[in-house]
């Protein structure tokens, strides 16, 4: 039994078992003491970041004393913050400045609710709400351009770029990259066709090179995955390491992978409408969505609810 702070910093590390991005924690193999004796024995040591308690929220950002900035584009700011002294940052803070009212509905807790969107109902519910938003719309992924990797193909179709919000740029376990399209007429998955398949397959093709060649993972490492419905319609892919598990965006009800769209357009006819246009499409909506009260109704009138 460990009893005391003395103990535990004669703590040994032989490596690490496990690095989870997801909960902030490190789980160590290693030797602690035995009592007052000079013996040890094997222990597994598990470390992770506590919870913020939403009752500091009033004091929380003026109780940092030292933060540095990783990048800030157009209303969007990333920094690291230290609680304390030492060579890792303690917290990591997003803000959006000036945040409109798309921002906080996106942002707020929300029920979630499964719906069916057949073809009818995207034409009827779902394309005008899409195509109210300009193409132009300032989001995170049209106005962060400072870390463009080479890639896309020869056509410039599309550059891959690393969120820095989903990943601190030095744990690879926690890699996340988007493939994002020069095309800004392909503003969902509901917008590709068979004619889309060369572009598609030049993004796995880049995005598993740029993940060899800068962090040497090989294609078998990576998760490839598209949100239906997404928070931009700007199309975009997302690339993660296959280790980074827990992840909301990553679940049933908004991912598809791009291996499955790949294929579905393959089974696609040349000419008329993909699959992807013909298929009913089942995901989640949050209460906040501003799709969620038309396609609640929807859902009821079709008999769904």
């Amino acid at each position: 039994m460990i009893t005391s702070v003395t103990a535990i910093q004669r703590f040994q590390l032989e490596r690490v078992l496990n690095e989870d991005p997801i909960t902030h924690a490190l789980t160590l193999l290693g030797q602690l003491p035995i009592g007052d004796s000079d013996e040890s024995a094997t222990a597994i040591v598990r470390i992770e970041k506590t919870a913020l308690s939403g009752e500091s929220a009033g004091s929380l950002l003026s109780g940092i004393p030292t933060t540095r900035m990783i990048e800030s584009t157009d209303i969007y700011s990333w920094f690291f913050g230290w609680l304390a002294k030492g060579p890792d940052p303690d917290v990591k803070i997003n803000i959006i400045h000036p945040a409109t009212e798309v921002h906080i509905r996106k942002y707020s807790r929300q029920d979630l609710m499964m719906v069916h969107e057949t073809p009818d109902l995207y034409d009827r519910i779902v394309k005008p709400y899409i195509t109210a938003f300009p193409p132009s719309r300032p989001n995170a992924l049209s106005q962060r351009q400072g870390r463009t990797h080479p890639g896309g193909t020869s056509k410039r179709e599309s550059s891959l770029r690393d969120p820095s919000p989903e990943w601190d740029l030095t744990t690879i376990g926690s890699l996340y990259l988007m493939a994002i399209t020069f095309n800004r007429n392909i503003r969902s998955l509901r917008d590709l066709t068979k004619a889309h398949i060369p572009m598609l397959t030049s993004i796995r093709r880049e995005g598993a090179r740029v993940a060899q060649e800068k962090w040497g993972l090989a294609s078998g490492s990576l998760r490839m995955f598209i949100h239906y419905q997404p928070s931009y319609y700007h199309f975009h892919v997302h690339i993660v390491n296959a280790n980074y598990v827990g992840l909301l965006g990553m679940s049933a009800g908004q991912a598809h992978l791009l291996d499955d769209v790949i294929s579905l357009l393959e089974c696609s006819p040349d000419d008329g409408p993909s699959i992807l246009q013909k298929m009913t499409l089942t995901y989640n909506l949050g209460d906040q969505h501003g799709l969620y009260e038309p396609m609640k109704a929807a859902q009821q009138e079709l008999g769904w609810y």
